[in-house]
């Protein structure tokens, strides 16, 4: 394919992607969904799943190599650009004021979610992944449903309306632990693995050592010069996005991490941010982010399960749930969290979503599952985002408080409300003492 037509295919392509995320997103809505799982739904109904079966030469015309390769390389810089907006949105002094309950949440739900899900692994080896490494498969698993989506986590509290409360900041803050635990975490397995242990051992002391440096560059160093600067240009502030996010890749965590990084690092200049976001926001979240979604969708192949993966997938659901809303939920209340706020955090702590559908496709690639298993985790990801809109709904009934949502046909795009007000913890009900709690997920 020349340069000229893999331009025009593209266009295309683009086009298609924005129109089906679109629709589906807005049927999703009326169903009481965040938008953001109509995203993913329509890259899944995008490809080989369905529109590969209905009309596969459509498929092939729409979507060839080539175009998804260019795709990619477009829902990387969404992703990216997203990250850096929602880590310069994050409200610091909520995390610190909540600082006890991200300590509490965030070791608990990894821990319990790693454990129960090498014990799955060990179950369905012999069913799924026969010939590969057991050992490199179960702690693989056990990673990879540690994974709380920070991306996905961050839409849904935009489209459920707890982006504004104090349970959001919390939510934000552990799923950012987690996923950099996460992270470490594989990159682990990956030198173990594929270096040996002895010689693993020393680089992923090494690697520990990297990242640790790195974050303290850019949370201390970097925000201390930038507080003390007038405010960047926005050239600068996207340079030091992309840099950020290029750095924490070369340490083995994913670039998110470091686009998150680099928008905490930010100064906290209200007008400044404003702008920015006004400028960035409504590009990212709806041509550049939805490319993502669907790209991811793409690569799904839901047609190829069998009977055996079908009950391996009720399993891994289960399983994956309760690892993360038993101990989230139950770690919040030890900390000091009112039931309802605990609750809630349980629910957000088992969204999953595209953080983990990358961390499967660096599994699938190095080797440590295949197809058949990347399909299964697919799915659990995909059904424990989806449960998470409608138990947030029972438990604002149940508790006599529902999330704050607003009808689709006048709500604000997910770019102004992140320009607007902080994604976390900005409401004035939510700076009050202990006893004034109430997080949009009941009262005290």
């Amino acid at each position: 394919m020349s340069t000229s037509e893999l331009n025009v295919h593209l266009l295309l392509a683009v086009v298609v992607v924005v129109l089906a995320v679109q629709g589906v997103g807005w049927v999703l809505a009326r169903l009481g969904q965040p938008r953001v799982i109509g995203e993913i739904l329509a890259g899944i109904l995008l490809g080989p799943s369905l529109l590969g079966v209905v009309a596969p030469n459509v498929l092939a015309y729409v979507f060839p190599a080539p175009v998804i390769g260019g795709l990619q390389v477009l829902a990387q810089f969404g992703l990216v650009l997203f990250m850096f907006l929602v880590g310069l949105h994050l409200d610091i002094a909520a995390v610190r004021r909540s600082r006890g309950t991200v300590a509490a949440v965030a070791p608990a739900a990894v821990a319990v979610s790693f454990v129960l899900a090498v014990g799955v692994g060990v179950l369905v080896h012999p069913v799924l992944a026969a010939d590969l490494d057991p050992v490199a498969y179960c702690l693989f698993l056990g990673v990879a449903m540690a994974v709380t989506a920070l991306p996905v986590l961050a839409r849904l509290l935009v489209d459920t309306g707890l982006d504004k409360r104090r349970v959001g900041s919390i939510a934000l803050s552990c799923s950012a632990v987690n996923d950099v635990v996460a992270w470490c975490g594989f990159a682990v397995i990956t030198a173990v693995v594929g270096a040996g242990v002895g010689r693993g051992f020393l680089g992923v002391l090494a690697s520990l050592g990297a990242v640790l440096l790195y974050f303290a560059a850019v949370l201390v160093g970097v925000r201390w010069l930038l507080n003390r600067l007038p405010a960047p240009p926005i050239w600068v502030a996207l340079v030091l996005a992309l840099v950020s996010s290029w750095v924490a890749e070369q340490l083995g965590i994913h670039a998110v991490i470091g686009a998150f990084a680099a928008g905490v690092a930010m100064p906290r200049r209200h007008e400044w941010l404003a702008t920015l976001n006004y400028r960035l926001g409504p590009v990212v979240t709806t041509l550049l982010l939805p490319v993502f979604f669907a790209v991811a969708g793409i690569a799904t192949r839901v047609d190829q399960l069998t009977s055996a993966a079908l009950l391996v997938t009720v399993l891994v659901v289960v399983v994956a749930m309760a690892g993360k809303m038993l101990p989230s939920t139950l770690a919040a209340r030890v900390a000091g969290e009112d039931w309802p706020t605990s609750i809630n955090l349980g629910i957000l702590m088992n969204t999953r979503g595209l953080t983990e559908l990358v961390m499967l496709s660096l599994g699938l690639s190095s080797g440590f599952i295949n197809t058949g298993t990347y399909t299964v985790m697919v799915l659990m990801a995909l059904v424990t985002t989806l449960a998470a809109a409608p138990l947030l709904a029972l438990v604002g009934r149940r508790t006599g408080v529902l999330p704050e949502t607003e009808d689709e046909d006048v709500a604000a795009p997910a770019g102004a409300d992140l320009g607007e007000a902080p994604l976390t913890g900005q409401a004035s009900d939510d700076r009050g003492t202990n006893a004034g709690r109430t997080d949009g997920s009941g009262a005290s």
